[in-house]
């Protein structure tokens, strides 16, 4: 296996699509970077020369923010939110949904199991 951004890429899958397993390299990207790089796109990862793998790693390593780094500043992001008290902050704090999506009805992932509370049965009316 070939190792980009410090991450074990699978050898037996296309460049393009082996390259989409580090987080912050979507498919645009990975194509961008493989076509920067002077790599056909359709070459499978165990295919690549030591020549090609290397430029991979400094195009990578050079000019975008994956992994670790990454995901530091999303975090830095998040806790910045909090800090200074807005509404988006509030939201994660609480794990609430954040983009503005409705949670009377749905957010189940987001809030999690479902709490029971008693006495919200409706009483019937007798008649």
């Amino acid at each position: 296996m070939a190792r980009v951004a410090g991450i074990e890429i699978p050898a037996g899958k296309q460049a393009w699509v082996s390259l989409t397993y580090i987080f912050g390299i979507g498919t645009t990207l990975s194509r961008r970077i493989l076509k920067d790089a002077n790599v056909p796109e359709n070459l499978k990862v165990k295919d690549l020369s030591e020549d090609q793998l290397s430029r991979i790693n400094s195009i990578v390593d050079k000019g975008y923010t994956v992994e670790g780094s990454l995901r530091r500043l999303i975090q830095q992001n998040i806790q910045r939110l909090k800090e200074i008290g807005c509404y988006r902050g509030g939201r994660h704090r609480r794990n609430l949904p954040v983009r503005g999506q409705r949670t009377r009805s749905n957010a189940r992932t987001r809030k999690g199991p479902r709490k029971t509370v008693a006495g919200k049965k409706i009483a019937k009316v007798q008649g």
